[in-house]
This record gives C-alpha cells, structure tokens and sequence, in this order.
C-alpha cells in the first residue's frame, strides 16, 4: 500500500564512498573521525573541535539550516559520537538468552561507558533505564526477561570541565538500543495509532496528537521492577534541571538518540521532556526568567512515530528531531499505511482508506538528513539497517563533498 505521510523539512542525499576508509581528516580543521565499526569494537575517538557557542545551532535551533548540505564537519563529528552512545547501549545489554540475567545490564553505571567501548567521553551514567514490553508467547519463556521488563538504555550527564567548554554546555545523553526481546517484537507490530492525553486546556477541538500504539506502550508501560519509561524520564529530567540548572551554571541540553525502536522511543523521549517543560513554565510563568533545557532528539534508522498533529505539538513544545535515514532501509519507511481507529483507541477501524485518511497518517517528525550507499554495493533489509553502516556512512560524509541531490518537501 502506497505510503499516506506528509514529510516535515528537507532530505539531503549524500553518494557514499567506498566504505574502505575508516575515517575522514579535516584539512581546515583539528578533528580526526575515525572508527572501526567492526561490531564490538572500541568507539571511535571522541572530536576534539571546540563547538562553543554554535551547540544551539548545532542542537537544531535554526532546524539545521545550512548544516546539512553539504554535512557540516562539526555536526558530523557530533552525530558520530550520538550514534556511539547508542552502540554503548546495544553492548552493555546482556543478549544472552538462557541466562538469568538476559534482559539486564551487564555493567555496573560507573563503568558502563568504559566497558562498552566508550573511555574518556567526560561523560557519567546517572541511571539505567528500562521498558516493560508485551509478554512474549509461551512457546518462547527462555527468551522472556525477568519481570517482563528489560534494560533498554542510560542517562549520562556530561561532568568535566574541559568537555563542558568545548560543548558551550553541558549536555545530556539519553541513548537507547534497538529490539532485542521477543516481547519488543510484538509491540513493534503494533501499528496502530493511539491518542495522546490532551493536556489540561487545550481541549480545543483541534486534530488529535496519536502515536504508534506498540511503541506508545513501551513507553507508559510499568513493569513489576521498574516505573513507566515516561515515569523514569520525568523523575530524571526533574532531577537533572534541580541539580545542574539555575543561575550561575553552564547551560544545559537533553541529546535524546537512538536507533531502530530505540529511535522511537527517543522521539517519544523528547516529545515528554520538552511538552513537560513547557507546561511547568506556563504553570509557573517562569519561563523569562531562566533558560529552558534545549532538547534534541537523534533518530538513526527510526520508524514513523505519529501523525501530523503529534509532529506539530512536538514543534510547538521547542523540541528538535533530525533523523538520520539511510535510503535503503526499509525500517524508516513504516508504517507506511494511513490508520485508523475505533473509538476505544485500540484497534484499527474497517474501511481505513474512506473519508478523512490524512487526518489519521503517519508523518515523519522533524528535519531529514537522508544518506545513501555507494551504487553497486552489497546490502539487504538487515544490513541497510544496522547502526554500524549507519555510523559508516554518517563518518564517510564530509564538508568538502558537493556531488549530492537537495529536495525540499
């Protein structure tokens, strides 16, 4: 079925080069981007470029205008590192089905980002983070973690003082994995939408805000261990803006990145920070007075989230998407249906394609950045997917590079 999505912002195309050089050199610059990529290999070398005062610009606060055609050096060098933090993620999550402790962390926060490849970011892990998924089917119990619930990612919050210059804040990382669990598998399936809550009023009569449903209940699900994801990402941001925020200390970001499912959720990540901030300010009529907390979401192959009218609200709070797409993934394609629902929100209505079908779309969220693989180059549905091309090809992109195609949509 042909996709019904209204596309926000541009797509930028990039040729990729032959991806047998691991890194690129700035020859105007100082930082060097290199890496592997091999799976579980050592992260690449953090960038040494100072950012300072452009970090907004480079966060989205002109929605990336002039950034991304060609790449900007110091954004590539940023997007590199986001993605790294996601593959700290996938490796600190213990994959090992027929053991108890399938589903958790395999290190301990104060060494997590050394042990998952990632030493001397200036970074520290805050908290791990889980997500209660749908029970997986019975013919598959080995392959269901303990409580239902797994580790899905981490908050690191960016402490020394020599990476707090170069950023001109101190940030913020949220980084989640992609699906890992038979239980994330089934909720992933889960394609239709379901409302928002409205907030307090705005019960205007305008489009209603609705997000995929699957994903929608990995996020506000409890599990019997842990709080709601939401719960958890409130009481962090809560405690992030009491602890780092307030006058006389260095501004403060919330980088929200993730891939696959985990870039969804990242989106959805944002979506609360952000529309909850917003809300506190207008409650409290503070918003003069001290700077809200910038937040950014970084998509690497995400799926569609919601309809337009999620997108707007999500604009509408201040918080920024750029999604990194690689045009041969299938993944950031779906749902590529228009859905409807019946009234109770949960099951998709008959007669979907009647009356009314771009109300009820997916929309993608946010600005695009949109790579390709070099023409020729072997790839399938899984390895057009896979964070490590994703980071391959994000590095391979430079500044000096112009053989490229810009649509605006």
């Amino acid at each position: 079925m042909a996709a019904a999505a209204s596309i926000s912002g541009s797509r930028t195309s990039y040729p990729s080069v032959p991806m047998a050089h691991s890194g690129r050199r700035r020859t105007s610059g100082c930082t060097v981007i290199r890496s592997s990529f091999a799976p579980c290999s050592p992260a690449c070398k953090p960038t040494t470029l100072r950012i300072g005062s452009k970090w907004a610009e480079l966060q989205g606060a002109r929605d990336w205008d002039g950034l991304l055609s060609p790449l900007d050096g110091a954004l590539r060098g940023e997007l590199v590192r986001d993605g790294e933090f996601v593959r700290a993620a996938y490796a600190s999550f213990d994959f090992d089905g027929g053991a108890p402790s399938y589903g958790s962390c395999r290190f301990p926060s104060r060494s997590l980002l050394r042990r998952a490849g990632m030493p001397g970011t200036g970074y520290r892990v805050t908290r791990l983070l889980h997500a209660a998924s749908t029970s997986a089917p019975r013919w598959l119990p080995s392959l269901s973690p303990p409580c239902g619930s797994s580790y899905i990612g981490f908050v690191a919050v960016c402490d020394d003082e020599r990476e707090i210059e170069r950023l001109g804040r101190r940030d913020v990382v949220v980084a989640f994995r992609g699906t890992a669990t038979c239980g994330e598998w089934v909720d992933n399936f889960k394609s239709g939408l379901t409302r928002l809550p409205i907030p307090t009023g705005e019960e205007n009569g305008e489009e209603e805000a609705m997000v995929e449903s699957g994903f929608w209940r990995l996020f506000t699900a409890p599990g019997e261990a842990h709080s709601s994801l939401q719960q958890q990402m409130r009481d962090e941001a809560r405690r992030i803006a009491h602890e780092y925020g307030g006058s006389g200390m260095p501004l403060l970001s919330i980088t929200v990145t993730g891939h696959s499912l985990g870039a969804a959720l990242a989106v959805l990540t944002a979506h609360e920070i952000a529309t909850t901030q917003q809300q506190r300010q207008e409650e409290e009529h503070s918003g003069a007075e001290e700077p809200a907390m910038m937040v950014t979401a970084v998509s690497f192959g995400g799926p569609r989230v919601g309809n337009a009218a999620f997108r707007r609200r999500l604009e509408e709070s201040g918080g920024k998407v750029l999604r990194v797409v690689n045009s041969d993934d299938i993944v950031t394609k779906v749902p590529w249906f228009p859905v409807h629902e019946n009234d109770d929100g949960n099951q998709p209505a008959k007669g979907m394609m009647k009356a009314r079908v771009p109300r009820w779309a997916y929309a993608d969220v946010g600005r695009e950045l949109r790579l390709s693989q070099a023409a020729g180059s072997a790839s399938n549905v899984v390895a057009s997917h896979d964070l490590d091309l994703y980071l391959k090809l994000v590095a391979s992109c430079t500044d000096l590079d112009r053989k490229m195609t810009y649509v605006d949509k």
